[in-house]
Protein backbone atom coordinates (compact mmCIF):
# COMPACT_ATOMS: atom_id res chain seq x y z
CA UNK A 1 0.00 0.00 0.00
CA UNK A 2 1.47 3.31 -1.37
CA UNK A 3 0.12 5.40 1.26
CA UNK A 4 1.43 2.87 4.06
CA UNK A 5 3.76 5.36 5.72
CA UNK A 6 1.75 7.45 6.86
CA UNK A 7 0.49 5.69 10.11
CA UNK A 8 4.44 5.36 11.23
CA UNK A 9 4.28 7.05 14.58
CA UNK A 10 6.35 10.09 13.44
CA UNK A 11 3.95 10.70 10.00
CA UNK A 12 0.91 10.72 12.26
CA UNK A 13 2.62 13.28 14.53
CA UNK A 14 3.87 14.86 11.71
CA UNK A 15 0.12 15.39 9.78
CA UNK A 16 -1.37 15.87 13.34
CA UNK A 17 1.07 18.89 13.89
CA UNK A 18 0.26 20.12 10.79
CA UNK A 19 -3.33 19.94 11.01
CA UNK A 20 -3.45 21.54 13.87
CA UNK A 21 -1.24 24.73 13.23
CA UNK A 22 -3.27 25.07 9.62
CA UNK A 23 -6.51 24.94 11.22
CA UNK A 24 -5.56 27.58 14.13
CA UNK A 25 -4.28 29.83 11.83
CA UNK A 26 -7.37 30.03 9.27
CA UNK A 27 -10.05 29.33 11.99
CA UNK A 28 -8.81 31.42 15.15
CA UNK A 29 -5.51 33.58 14.40
CA UNK A 30 -6.66 35.62 10.99
CA UNK A 31 -10.58 35.94 12.47
CA UNK A 32 -8.75 37.13 15.71
CA UNK A 33 -6.79 39.78 13.33
CA UNK A 34 -9.87 40.35 11.20
CA UNK A 35 -12.02 41.26 14.73
CA UNK A 36 -9.04 43.64 15.62
CA UNK A 37 -8.98 45.29 11.88
CA UNK A 38 -12.93 46.04 12.51
CA UNK A 39 -12.60 47.39 15.83
CA UNK A 40 -10.11 49.47 14.40
CA UNK A 41 -12.21 50.61 11.92
CA UNK A 42 -15.01 51.21 14.07
CA UNK A 43 -12.89 53.34 16.56
CA UNK A 44 -11.90 55.78 13.88
CA UNK A 45 -15.10 56.06 12.14
CA UNK A 46 -16.38 57.02 15.83
CA UNK A 47 -13.63 59.46 16.51
CA UNK A 48 -13.68 60.57 13.54
CA UNK A 49 -17.97 61.20 13.75
CA UNK A 50 -16.69 62.80 17.39
CA UNK A 51 -14.67 65.53 15.96
CA UNK A 52 -16.98 66.64 13.36
CA UNK A 53 -20.15 66.70 15.39
CA UNK A 54 -21.40 69.14 17.74
CA UNK A 55 -21.41 67.81 21.56
CA UNK A 56 -24.72 65.67 22.89
CA UNK A 57 -26.40 66.64 26.40
CA UNK A 58 -25.22 64.40 28.86
CA UNK A 59 -27.71 60.97 29.08
CA UNK A 60 -27.62 57.71 30.82
CA UNK A 61 -25.64 56.22 27.69
CA UNK A 62 -23.42 57.35 24.52
CA UNK A 63 -21.59 55.67 22.30
CA UNK A 64 -17.59 55.88 22.96
CA UNK A 65 -15.78 58.65 21.59
CA UNK A 66 -19.10 60.45 21.57
CA UNK A 67 -18.39 64.50 22.21
CA UNK A 68 -20.73 65.02 25.14
CA UNK A 69 -21.47 67.77 27.63
CA UNK A 70 -21.63 67.74 31.12
CA UNK A 71 -22.86 70.47 33.60
CA UNK A 72 -22.18 70.37 37.53
CA UNK A 73 -19.58 70.39 39.49
CA UNK A 74 -16.15 68.07 40.24
CA UNK A 75 -15.78 65.86 43.37
CA UNK A 76 -11.61 66.06 44.42
CA UNK A 77 -12.00 64.60 47.64
CA UNK A 78 -12.53 61.48 45.61
CA UNK A 79 -9.68 62.42 43.02
CA UNK A 80 -7.22 59.54 42.10
CA UNK A 81 -4.33 58.55 39.69
CA UNK A 82 -4.51 56.02 37.48
CA UNK A 83 -0.80 54.52 37.70
CA UNK A 84 1.54 52.74 34.65
CA UNK A 85 0.70 54.78 32.11
CA UNK A 86 2.22 55.51 29.10
CA UNK A 87 1.49 58.79 27.38
CA UNK A 88 3.80 59.33 23.98
CA UNK A 89 6.41 56.96 25.02
CA UNK A 90 7.09 58.37 28.30
CA UNK A 91 5.17 57.32 31.73
CA UNK A 92 2.34 59.78 32.83
CA UNK A 93 -0.43 58.91 35.37
CA UNK A 94 -3.99 60.40 34.07
CA UNK A 95 -5.50 62.29 36.62
CA UNK A 96 -9.31 60.88 37.25
CA UNK A 97 -11.77 63.53 39.10
CA UNK A 98 -15.70 62.46 40.23
CA UNK A 99 -18.10 64.48 38.90
CA UNK A 100 -21.08 64.82 39.83
CA UNK A 101 -23.64 66.19 36.87
CA UNK A 102 -26.74 68.71 37.99
CA UNK A 103 -29.00 65.88 37.15
CA UNK A 104 -27.27 63.99 40.57
CA UNK A 105 -25.13 61.82 38.24
CA UNK A 106 -22.22 60.86 39.41
CA UNK A 107 -19.60 59.91 36.69
CA UNK A 108 -15.84 59.80 36.09
CA UNK A 109 -14.04 62.70 34.27
CA UNK A 110 -10.17 62.29 32.96
CA UNK A 111 -8.67 65.85 33.36
CA UNK A 112 -5.79 64.20 31.59
CA UNK A 113 -2.17 63.36 32.84
CA UNK A 114 0.76 64.53 34.74
CA UNK A 115 4.23 63.50 34.49
CA UNK A 116 5.91 61.57 37.55
CA UNK A 117 8.52 63.05 39.84
CA UNK A 118 12.35 61.17 39.57
CA UNK A 119 10.19 58.89 37.06
CA UNK A 120 7.58 56.81 40.08
CA UNK A 121 6.14 59.98 42.13
CA UNK A 122 3.00 61.66 41.27
CA UNK A 123 3.71 65.63 41.09
CA UNK A 124 1.65 68.62 42.16
CA UNK A 125 -0.77 69.62 39.47
CA UNK A 126 -3.69 72.25 39.09
CA UNK A 127 -6.46 71.48 41.24
CA UNK A 128 -9.96 71.37 39.97
CA UNK A 129 -12.11 74.69 39.92
CA UNK A 130 -15.01 74.37 42.75
CA UNK A 131 -18.78 75.20 41.98
CA UNK A 132 -20.75 74.81 38.68
CA UNK A 133 -18.91 74.38 35.29
CA UNK A 134 -19.95 73.09 32.06
CA UNK A 135 -17.58 70.65 30.36
CA UNK A 136 -17.03 68.67 27.05
CA UNK A 137 -15.40 65.30 27.13
CA UNK A 138 -15.25 62.30 25.23
CA UNK A 139 -17.42 59.25 26.26
CA UNK A 140 -14.92 56.45 27.04
CA UNK A 141 -15.84 52.65 28.78
CA UNK A 142 -14.63 51.07 31.99
CA UNK A 143 -11.15 49.70 32.18
CA UNK A 144 -11.50 45.98 33.12
CA UNK A 145 -9.53 46.23 36.41
CA UNK A 146 -11.45 47.70 39.13
CA UNK A 147 -9.02 46.76 41.82
CA UNK A 148 -9.85 49.70 44.41
CA UNK A 149 -7.75 52.67 45.68
CA UNK A 150 -4.88 52.70 47.70
CA UNK A 151 -3.11 55.25 48.99
CA UNK A 152 0.32 56.31 47.81
CA UNK A 153 2.66 59.18 48.17
CA UNK A 154 0.44 61.09 49.90
CA UNK A 155 -2.29 60.62 46.52
CA UNK A 156 -4.96 57.84 45.96
CA UNK A 157 -4.04 55.66 43.04
CA UNK A 158 -6.20 53.09 40.64
CA UNK A 159 -4.81 50.38 38.34
CA UNK A 160 -7.31 51.33 35.77
CA UNK A 161 -10.57 53.63 35.21
CA UNK A 162 -13.30 51.76 36.61
CA UNK A 163 -16.11 53.48 38.94
CA UNK A 164 -16.01 50.75 41.15
CA UNK A 165 -12.07 51.13 41.64
CA UNK A 166 -12.96 54.97 42.78
CA UNK A 167 -16.02 54.48 44.96
CA UNK A 168 -19.73 53.50 45.32
CA UNK A 169 -22.23 55.31 44.14
CA UNK A 170 -20.61 56.43 40.20
CA UNK A 171 -21.48 55.47 36.96
CA UNK A 172 -19.77 53.32 34.77
CA UNK A 173 -17.42 54.37 32.04
CA UNK A 174 -15.54 58.17 32.52
CA UNK A 175 -15.19 60.80 29.78
CA UNK A 176 -12.17 62.13 28.49
CA UNK A 177 -11.84 65.90 28.50
CA UNK A 178 -11.00 67.87 25.56
CA UNK A 179 -8.69 70.62 25.31
CA UNK A 180 -9.28 74.30 26.84
CA UNK A 181 -11.73 72.78 29.30
CA UNK A 182 -12.38 73.93 33.16
CA UNK A 183 -9.82 71.35 34.88
CA UNK A 184 -7.94 70.62 32.23
CA UNK A 185 -4.03 69.37 32.61
CA UNK A 186 -2.36 68.15 29.75
CA UNK A 187 -5.03 66.66 26.87
CA UNK A 188 -4.73 62.96 25.75
CA UNK A 189 -3.88 62.60 22.40
CA UNK A 190 -6.76 60.65 20.38
CA UNK A 191 -5.84 57.38 19.15
CA UNK A 192 -3.95 58.03 15.45
CA UNK A 193 -6.67 57.67 12.61
CA UNK A 194 -4.75 54.58 10.83
CA UNK A 195 -5.75 51.14 10.15
CA UNK A 196 -2.77 49.40 11.52
CA UNK A 197 -1.52 45.81 10.00
CA UNK A 198 -4.13 43.69 11.48
CA UNK A 199 -5.90 42.82 7.75
CA UNK A 200 -1.89 42.36 6.49
CA UNK A 201 -1.56 39.88 9.52
CA UNK A 202 -4.64 38.41 8.82
CA UNK A 203 -3.57 37.45 5.59
CA UNK A 204 -0.48 36.51 6.78
CA UNK A 205 -1.88 33.60 8.96
CA UNK A 206 -4.13 32.40 6.05
CA UNK A 207 -1.09 32.24 4.04
CA UNK A 208 0.79 30.31 6.74
CA UNK A 209 -1.77 27.93 7.29
CA UNK A 210 -2.41 27.31 3.54
CA UNK A 211 1.73 26.75 3.33
CA UNK A 212 1.44 24.65 5.90
CA UNK A 213 -0.89 22.25 4.32
CA UNK A 214 0.54 22.67 0.82
CA UNK A 215 3.70 21.43 1.89
CA UNK A 216 2.49 18.84 3.65
CA UNK A 217 0.82 17.67 0.67
CA UNK A 218 3.77 18.17 -1.20
CA UNK A 219 6.16 15.88 1.14
CA UNK A 220 3.24 13.28 1.19
CA UNK A 221 3.45 12.74 -2.43
CA UNK A 222 7.00 12.78 -2.72
CA UNK A 223 7.34 10.06 -0.28
CA UNK A 224 5.03 7.93 -1.87
CA UNK A 225 6.35 7.81 -5.74
CA UNK A 226 9.44 5.21 -5.56
CA UNK A 227 12.57 6.35 -4.74
CA UNK A 228 10.90 8.46 -1.80
CA UNK A 229 12.75 8.48 1.03
CA UNK A 230 9.72 6.38 2.94
CA UNK A 231 8.29 4.48 0.10
CA UNK A 232 8.28 0.83 0.91
CA UNK A 233 9.95 -0.73 -2.38
CA UNK A 234 12.94 1.15 -2.07
CA UNK A 235 16.48 -1.07 -1.24
CA UNK A 236 17.01 -1.35 1.91
CA UNK A 237 19.86 0.56 3.32
CA UNK A 238 22.70 -1.71 4.54
CA UNK A 239 23.54 -1.66 8.18
CA UNK A 240 27.79 -1.29 9.21
CA UNK A 241 27.58 -4.86 10.77
CA UNK A 242 26.39 -6.25 7.60
CA UNK A 243 28.69 -4.08 5.53
CA UNK A 244 31.39 -5.45 7.69
CA UNK A 245 30.35 -9.07 7.02
CA UNK A 246 30.04 -8.07 3.66
CA UNK A 247 33.66 -7.46 3.31
CA UNK A 248 34.64 -10.19 5.02
CA UNK A 249 33.24 -12.85 2.93
CA UNK A 250 34.79 -11.21 0.17
CA UNK A 251 38.46 -11.35 1.98
CA UNK A 252 37.55 -14.94 2.59
CA UNK A 253 36.71 -15.60 -1.27
CA UNK A 254 40.12 -13.96 -2.36
CA UNK A 255 42.20 -16.78 -1.18
CA UNK A 256 39.90 -19.61 -2.38
CA UNK A 257 40.05 -18.08 -5.92
CA UNK A 258 43.83 -18.00 -5.97
CA UNK A 259 44.35 -21.40 -4.71
CA UNK A 260 42.23 -22.27 -7.19
CA UNK A 261 43.82 -20.41 -10.00
CA UNK A 262 47.37 -21.92 -8.64
CA UNK A 263 45.78 -25.77 -8.45
CA UNK A 264 44.78 -25.15 -11.93
CA UNK A 265 48.08 -23.86 -13.15
CA UNK A 266 50.21 -27.10 -11.61
CA UNK A 267 47.56 -29.75 -13.25
CA UNK A 268 48.09 -27.75 -16.71
CA UNK A 269 51.93 -27.83 -16.01
CA UNK A 270 51.71 -32.18 -14.99
CA UNK A 271 49.61 -32.72 -18.13
CA UNK A 272 52.53 -31.38 -20.00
Amino acid sequence: MRFKFLLKPGWLALTLAVWVFAGACIYFLSPWQFGRNDERQQQNSAITKSLKSDPAQFGAQHDEWQKVEIKGRYLPELEALARLRTVQGEAAFEVITPFETTTGHRILVDRGYVRPVNGIKPPNFQAAPTGEVTLIGLARPNESNDQPAFEQDGRRQIYSINNNAVGAGIEPGYYQLIENQPGALDTLPLPRLESGPFFSYALQWIAFGVMAVGGWLYFTIREARPGGVLYEGRTKKKSIAELLAEESDEGADEPRAEADDAGQLHGSRHVT
